[in-house]
This record gives C-alpha cells, structure tokens and sequence, in this order.
C-alpha cells in the first residue's frame, strides 16, 4: 500500500459535554484491515476489523464502556 492512498475519516457527534470525534481510517480496499478511533473528554479507545460500520459502532461502545467505569470511579 502506498502512504498517498492512506485517507482518514473524521466523523463529529455532537453530545451534552463537547464532541465525539471518530477517526477511522484504512479499509481501502474490499477485505483489508482498518482502525477507528473514538475520543470523548480525553478518553480514547481503538477499534480493529475488516467491517468499517462495525468497527465504528465498536470503537463508540468501548469508548461508553470505558466513561461509564469511569464514573463509577469518580463516586
């Protein structure tokens, strides 16, 4: 592969707090891997796989895991 074919994606949901940023990137071509990226307030998971809808969905649940266990800290 070469690095000009690299493209990356930046999706923006807007929440009560700030944005979800989603970078998602790879799955040039039919069965290569890519990576999606979810970022929230400072906390960032990755996501791996070959479906780039399942991927993103993925990397969006990680990232509601992670501040949910979060928040359970803070209390």
């Amino acid at each position: 592969m070469i690095d000009y074919d690299m493209r990356m994606e930046m999706i923006f949901i807007p929440a009560k707090n700030g944005y979800i940023k989603v970078y998602v990137y790879g799955f040039s071509n039919l069965g290569t891997w890519g990576n999606a990226v979810a970022e929230f307030n400072g906390v960032t998971v990755t996501a791996k796989g070959f479906n780039k809808k399942r991927t993103i969905v993925r990397s969006i649940s990680k990232l509601h895991e992670s501040l949910v266990r979060k928040g359970r800290k803070n209390e």
